[in-house]
């Protein structure tokens, strides 16, 4: 007979999960393996809600399976350490994003990159290595290998940091790994949300000419004033549009909604590139012609590795760079998924995962 979730493990746990396709959260008893040799244990204080926990939720991917915990965006305090563990100890804060394993031995894995190994595991939904269910963050303790543990500097806020691990680490990669990361270059930012505000902020770490572009006129002051963004394109302005042809370097489109492409590539300048970091449900039309003409390259991102992950939450401390977020308690969960699902949050719900979740009983 198979254990239930609550049985399956050791140390019992508290936590929301969604139970069915309607993607409706409710308390949840499951629980958490024992504290092997090599894992960190953690109190949960913060847990971000990533757009994508919005599309598993109602599983609209369809590789959902339930009962479901979301969250990875995770921060918290440790509480225990295994006999092995060594880059951790009680009462260091630290974050879990949304890797907790890979194979360790793959080409990919080799280059501290897990988050293009084959066989990585997500924070949630997913299978461990024992075959049990992986649950996120929307709980009240967390077990992970140290390996995909992040630690988190003492003078960066935890409820801020938390977005940075998916948002932050999901455009810092990006950057870095395409080379659009050099003082001077002009680089654009498309979209102005959860990914996009901290795609301005560590581009403007990295002393990049920012652009934010948008289709909403009305967020130029928010760009410009307060994320620091050098200047603004309304995307639906042919004028502007046609004024900045071939004068960014790089783009990094966090639009996650169907939209064209072609527009945004003639923003490039010569072998420049526009690097997909958002993902729309359906495909897009790429008229090849307008990458040819220009030798200009069209690419994705997806997340990063633990070593790059640390790099940028180091990098973040260094900068005060912070997610601009909306701290909400655990009962509000469901108003604001349907919030999310509108837009309507500035720019990331963050849940008080230590104040407001009663502890397992």
């Amino acid at each position: 007979m198979v254990a239930s979730s609550e049985h399956e493990h050791p140390k019992k746990a508290l936590g929301w999960a969604a139970r069915d396709t309607s993607g409706v959260l409710s308390p949840f008893k499951f629980s958490r393996r024992e504290t092997r040799e090599k894992d960190v244990t953690f109190k949960v204080l913060f847990c971000g809600i990533c757009h994508s926990d919005l599309h598993m939720v109602k599983n609209e991917w369809g590789i959902s399976t339930y009962p479901l915990v979301p969250g990875h965006e995770i921060v918290g305090e440790v509480t225990e350490v295994g006999s092995k563990v060594q880059k951790f100890k009680v009462g260091d804060k630290v974050g879990v994003g949304c890797l907790v394993g890979s194979c360790k031995t793959c080409d990919s894995c080799a280059n501290d990159l897990e988050n293009y190994c084959p066989k990585q595991i997500q924070t949630y939904g997913a299978k461990y290595l024992d075959g049990t269910t992986t649950y996120g963050g929307y709980s009240d303790i967390m077990v992970a290998d140290e390996a995909f543990v992040i630690r988190i500097p003492d003078n960066l806020p935890l409820e801020g940091a938390a977005p940075l691990l998916c948002a932050g680490i999901t455009t810092y990669s990006p950057l870095r790994y395409f080379g659009l990361d050099k003082p001077g270059m002009h680089v654009g930012v498309v979209g102005l949300g959860g990914l996009g505000h901290v795609a301005v902020k560590f581009a403007k770490a990295l002393g990049v000419n920012v652009t934010v572009i948008s289709t909403s006129a009305n967020k130029k002051d928010e760009a410009i004033k307060h994320l620091g963004a050098d200047s603004f394109l309304v995307s639906r302005d042919q004028d502007q549009m046609q004024a900045a042809m071939g004068t960014l370097d790089g783009i990094i489109d966090t639009v996650s909604a169907v939209h064209p492409l072609p527009p945004l590539i003639s923003l490039l300048k010569a072998n420049g590139k526009l690097v997909m970091v958002g993902a729309p449900e359906k495909p897009l039309e790429l008229p090849v012609f307008s990458l040819i003409m220009g030798r200009k390259t069209l690419a994705g991102s997806n997340i990063g590795g633990i070593k790059e992950t640390q790099e940028m939450i180091d990098l973040a401390a260094k900068h005060n760079i912070t997610a601009d977020i909306e701290i909400i308690p655990i009962d509000y969960l469901n108003t604001a998924m349907e919030r999310l699902a509108k837009g309507d949050v500035r720019y990331r719900f963050v849940i008080d995962i230590g104040n407001t979740l009663k502890p397992a009983i």
